[in-house]
């Protein structure tokens, strides 16, 4: 090609370079139905490697300042499939409002438990929009609306965090569509998740909300400590997708001690923020 002329082409090069691109893109950005139906086929394969289980659990509360623990509780909590919940107070520190709160969260955890289906991230209870994709902890993620179907206090309107991998829930915050309590205003709630001996799990929980008579505060729990009582992390392993697999060594919980069966969760994440 003689100098000078190279330039006539430049426009029709764009456009291929562009269109190219448009189309890489394209097909690999699953429509929102796709989506849906992975979401449910995921969450199908990790309830069938539900095992009992019992998890020790920390819950502080934080006044305004978001500095100062103004109570501490320590709960272990019990899980027998497919819907069996019960808990038990360890220890108690502080004022009694915590205690009071971590109460009140417990007994709706096991009530929620005895029909998750009615809570789940599912077609039946929300209306689902694209968002965007975006990388949480180095994983790429599907960015959703989530719109509830019904006014209930165990749903939640806001955002959720799909990873593009196994379609497993990874983050989730937004603000209860109805409110939980008189006593509460401006709720605002964020869940992460993890694996957990090959389950995937609801791992961490912050909560914000102003107390009538007491004020704004933050509860935030993480779970310290998993019992499992039977060794299933391989079976598991090999019930789950292919996908889900590959990311179980990358996963946010550290170590499982296979003599002792005992899980440990590994230092709070940021994606809490």
């Amino acid at each position: 090609m003689r100098q000078g002329t190279w330039w006539l082409l430049f426009p029709y090069l764009v456009v291929v370079v562009t269109c190219d691109s448009w189309a890489q893109t394209g097909s690999t950005l699953p429509t929102l139905e796709i989506i849906i139906a992975r979401m449910a086929q995921a969450r199908a394969e990790n309830q069938a490697c539900f095992r009992p289980y019992n998890v020790t659990r920390d819950y502080k509360l934080f006044g305004k300042d978001r500095v100062k623990i103004k109570s501490q509780v320590v709960a272990d909590i019990a899980f027998i499939p497919p819907d069996a919940k019960k808990y038990a107070i360890q220890q108690t520190s502080g004022t009694g409002l915590g205690k009071t709160i971590v109460r009140r969260t417990l007994a709706s955890e096991v009530d929620i438990a005895k029909d998750h289906a009615s809570t789940d991230f599912s077609a039946d209870n929300y209306d689902f929009r694209f968002i965007r994709e975006e990388n949480l902890s180095d994983q790429r993620c599907y960015v959703l609306e989530l719109r509830p179907k019904r006014k209930d206090k165990s749903l939640l309107i806001g955002n959720i965090w799909i990873d593009a991998t196994t379609y497993l829930v990874r983050r989730v915050r937004g603000e209860p569509a109805k409110s939980p309590s008189w006593w509460l205003r401006g709720v605002r709630i964020t869940l992460l998740y993890g694996d957990v001996g090959g389950m995937w799990l609801q791992t961490d929980l912050e909560a914000t909300a102003t107390v009538r008579i007491f004020g704004p505060h933050t509860l935030v729990s993480r779970d310290v400590k998993y019992r499992i009582s039977e060794l299933v992390v391989a079976s598991c392993r090999k019930q789950l997708s292919k996908a889900y697999a590959r990311l179980i060594p990358s996963a946010p919980c550290d170590q499982f001690d296979e003599s002792e069966q005992k899980w440990t969760p590994s230092t709070v994440s940021e994606n809490l923020r």
